[in-house]
C-alpha cells in the first residue's frame, strides 16, 4: 500500500500560518504592481491539477506525447547506464504518475529494487498515482506532501541509495533564466553526490505550433488560467467575475518563452476581503501569469554548468522538438 508522508503536518502552527499568509502576501504584492502579475505556482490547487491533467492529454498539447515517446525509448537504457541493484527514484510534481510508471517499469524489468518518492504540495494529486502505479515486492512508494526542496531534503536524510530525480514535462520552463539556475542549484544541494537528474526541456520551434499548444481548441488552458481567480475567490473571499477576464497566451521570440495573461475586459474593482484591500483594473489591463521558456542545446549546457551538473546524455523525440537530458551531480 502506498504510504503518504505529509511534511506539512509536522510543521508547527506558526509555520502553517506563515504559509497561508504567504499566499495572501503574494497576491497583494502581485496585484499592487504597475504591471500586475501572479506566480504560476498558485495554479495547482486540486481543481487546477485536474484541469492540467486534461491539458496534457489534449491533441494540441504536443509536449506530453513527445516526452512519453522518449521515455519509452530510454526506459531500459537508464538502468544499464546507472548499473545498480537498488535505486531511489524521486519525482518533483508527478502528476498522475503515468510518465514515471514508464521509467519505473524499465528499472523493474532490469531487476532493480525501486523506492519511489513522488513529491507534491497536493495530497489529492499524490493519490492519483495509486491508479497508475501498483506496489509490488520490488517497488515501494512513499508519497511526500511538501514543497520540492523540503521534500528532497527529507528523502536525502533517509535515503540509503543512489538517487534518480525526475523533473519532467518541461516544468523547468516555468522559471525565468536566473531563477532556473538557483532552483537547479537548490536541487543539487539536496541530493546525494553521484546521483542523477532526468529533466525535460521543450525546445525552440515554430511559434505557430507553440501558440496552438497553449491556446488549445477545447479552451482547457483558458479554464486552467481562470481557475486561479476562482481559487483567490474561494481562499481570499474575493469577488473576481471570471466573465470579465479573457485568457491570452502568446510566444515572445525575444525572450524565447510562451507567456500567459489574463486581461480585464473592462474597468473594474476587485475587493479581496481577506487582504482588506480593493484593486483597480483598467479596461484591457493584464495580469501576467506564466512564463514557459523554451530551450536550445546551448541553453541547456549553460544551465547544467552554472548549477554544477555534468550532462551525461540527451534523448530526443522523432521530430527533435523535445529532449530529456540526463545530468549527474
Amino acid at each position: 500500500m502506498m504510504k503518504i508522508i505529509d511534511l506539512s503536518n509536522i510543521q508547527n502552527k506558526s509555520k502553517n500560518i506563515k504559509r497561508i499568509n504567504s499566499f495572501a502576501e503574494d497576491i497583494d504584492k502581485g496585484l499592487s504592481l504597475k504591471n500586475k502579475a501572479i506566480s504560476s505556482k498558485y495554479f495547482y490547487d486540486d481543481n487546477g491539477s485536474k484541469i492540467f491533467q486534461k491539458i496534457t492529454k489534449h491533441p494540441d498539447y504536443y509536449l506530453t506525447k513527445n516526452e512519453i515517446e522518449i521515455l519509452n525509448k530510454v526506459k531500459l537504457k537508464l538502468p544499464n547506464i546507472l548499473k545498480l541493484k537498488e535505486i531511489d527514484i524521486i519525482e518533483l510534481g508527478p502528476g498522475d504518475g503515468s510518465k514515471s510508471k514508464i521509467i519505473i517499469e524499465g528499472f523493474l524489468k532490469k531487476n532493480y529494487i525501486v523506492n519511489y518518492y513522488p513529491i507534491d504540495i497536493s495530497k489529492k494529486a499524490l493519490k492519483l498515482i495509486k491508479r497508475n502505479i501498483k506496489e509490488n515486492n520490488r517497488l515501494n512508494i512513499n508519497g511526500i506532501v511538501s514543497e520540492y526542496i523540503t521534500g528532497l531534503n527529507y528523502v536525502k536524510n533517509i535515503s540509503k541509495n543512489k538517487q534518480l530525480i525526475l523533473f519532467l514535462g518541461s516544468n523547468i520552463g516555468n522559471f525565468e533564466r536566473a531563477q532556473s539556475v538557483e532552483f537547479m542549484k537548490s536541487i543539487n544541494n539536496n541530493i546525494k553526490k553521484g546521483s542523477y537528474i532526468f529533466i525535460g526541456f521543450d525546445l525552440k520551434k515554430d511559434p505557430r505550433k507553440l501558440n496552438r499548444a497553449y491556446n488549445d481548441s477545447s479552451n482547457l488552458t483558458k479554464k486552467f488560467n481562470l481557475n486561479l481567480l476562482t481559487r483567490i475567490n474561494n481562499d481570499m473571499q474575493a469577488n473576481f467575475n471570471l466573465k470579465k477576464f479573457i485568457h491570452y497566451g502568446t510566444y515572445n521570440p525575444l525572450l524565447g518563452a510562451m507567456e500567459s495573461f489574463l486581461i480585464s475586459k473592462e474597468k473594474q474593482q476587485i475587493n479581496i476581503k481577506k487582504i482588506k484591500k480593493v484593486y483597480s483594473f483598467e479596461a484591457n489591463e493584464t495580469i501576467h501569469l506564466e512564463y514557459s521558456f523554451k530551450y536550445n542545446i546551448e541553453d541547456i549546457e549553460n544551465l547544467a554548468k552554472k548549477s554544477n551538473y555534468t550532462v551525461e546524455k540527451y534523448y530526443k523525440n522523432h521530430d527533435k522538438g523535445f529532449t530529456n537530458s540526463l545530468w549527474k551531480k
